[in-house]
């Protein structure tokens, strides 16, 4: 069988100025006022300095989950929590700042047999909006 390549993307994003413990405060902020509630955080600069002895950029990966699409994405498919919570990643890149989030399309293409196209928008068109407002 041939391997279709995704039809969209995989994330969505933009880079931003601002130091970045203040662009993360302003991630967060920006995610909740589209009703996405921080789940975990990790620090991936502390992570790999204590188990890898490395030093890279700042980087924190945010778990993040609108609890309303999560329900209607689970009935649906159930096997879409393997894909949640949507991640958002902050990352220094040089002098500025990059916010990434996992986009919506990109996960629900895993699941072609399942009409999750209406969830999809809905989380998309939300995290874009928290990803613009940053």
């Amino acid at each position: 069988m041939e391997r279709q390549l995704p039809k969209h993307d995989v994330g969505i994003g933009r880079t931003v100025s601002g130091a970045f413990d203040a662009v993360v405060a302003r991630t967060e902020a920006a995610l909740k006022e589209q009703g996405f509630g921080v789940l975990t955080r990790i620090d991936v600069k502390a992570t790999m300095k204590e188990k890898l002895d490395v030093d890279v950029e700042q980087n924190v990966i945010l778990g993040a989950c609108n609890p309303s699409i999560a329900h209607k994405a689970l009935t649906i498919e159930p096997r879409i929590g393997l894909l949640l919570p949507c991640n958002v990643v902050v990352r220094q890149e040089g002098n500025a700042v990059r916010v990434e989030a996992i986009e919506p399309y990109a996960m629900v293409e895993m699941f072609p047999d399942k009409d999750l196209n209406a969830v999809a928008a809905e989380a998309s068109d939300k995290l874009r909006r928290a990803i613009e407002a940053i």
